[in-house]
């Protein structure tokens, strides 16, 4: 059902609108004999199309077009303006200020008709490629939140690979990470930025592994080669040196 907004200073014009949009079917009249309360509506209420006079008092047709225009999200909802005056300085002033369409009186059933429904079909199409872009973004959203999750699960069992090797070192990587959480809240990062290095953080000493256990597992203290040796993992990754 499509809401039809339709404003009009003359109880007979908005009778005679609201029974051709009536006739269009699939569609709920919403009229106003005063624009300012017209608009007081529209600040709760997302019409399909407007249907707006030209001249009426308090707020022209014109006046109403830009102040329906600068309210967030009505952009692009279509807009026609019907009018007794048919310049056509009249007609250009009101397409290049918002309206899509212009209509002059007396209306003609058939082209309003005719109208309406393009508009309306208009009105459609942008509702879908809406409801389109949401589901894509819904889509990519749960993508992303899988492949971060994977992320996740896989520094984890990295930092666990390290742990295996060395069990000081698995529970040093658990301190560091709070640790670095704590550090980056200190800082004022963003709550995600410190959410992120609490789980980024255990990677830190993840080149122990490709240390050799003589080395790593050493219970004694380190020669000064076996030392450069282990300062050598923070260079290190996985499989290759950095």
């Amino acid at each position: 059902m499509y809401k039809v907004l339709i404003v009009d200073d003359s109880d007979i014009n908005l009778q005679l609108i609201k029974a051709l949009v009536l006739k269009v079917g699939d569609c709920e009249p919403v009229i106003f004999d005063r624009p300012k309360e017209a608009m007081v509506w529209c600040r709760d209420h997302v019409p399909d199309l407007v249907i707006v006079d030209y001249m009426m008092p308090e707020m022209d047709g014109m006046r109403f077009i830009a102040a329906f225009r600068a309210m967030y999200g009505r952009t692009a909802i279509p807009i026609l303006m019907v009018t007794a005056n048919d310049q056509k300085e009249v007609r250009y002033e009101a397409l290049l200020g918002g309206a899509n369409d212009y209509l002059t009186k007396p209306i003609d059933r058939i082209e309003f008709s005719a109208r309406v429904r393009n508009m309306l079909a208009l009105r459609e199409g942008q509702k879908f490629l809406a409801g389109r872009a949401q589901t894509l973004a819904e889509q990519v959203a749960e993508q992303t939140r899988e492949i971060r999750e994977r992320e996740r699960e896989l520094t984890y069992r990295l930092s666990r690979a390290a742990e295996f090797r060395d069990p000081e070192t698995g529970a040093h990587i658990q301190r560091m990470a709070h640790y670095s959480q704590v550090i980056a809240w200190g800082l004022d990062l963003p709550p995600a930025q410190c959410q992120l290095i609490l789980q980024a953080a255990p990677m830190h000493d993840v080149g122990k592994i490709a240390i050799r256990d003589d080395i790593l597992l050493k219970p004694g203290k380190l020669s000064d080669e076996e030392f450069e040796l282990m300062k050598r993992h923070a260079l290190l990754r996985v499989g290759r040196e950095s």
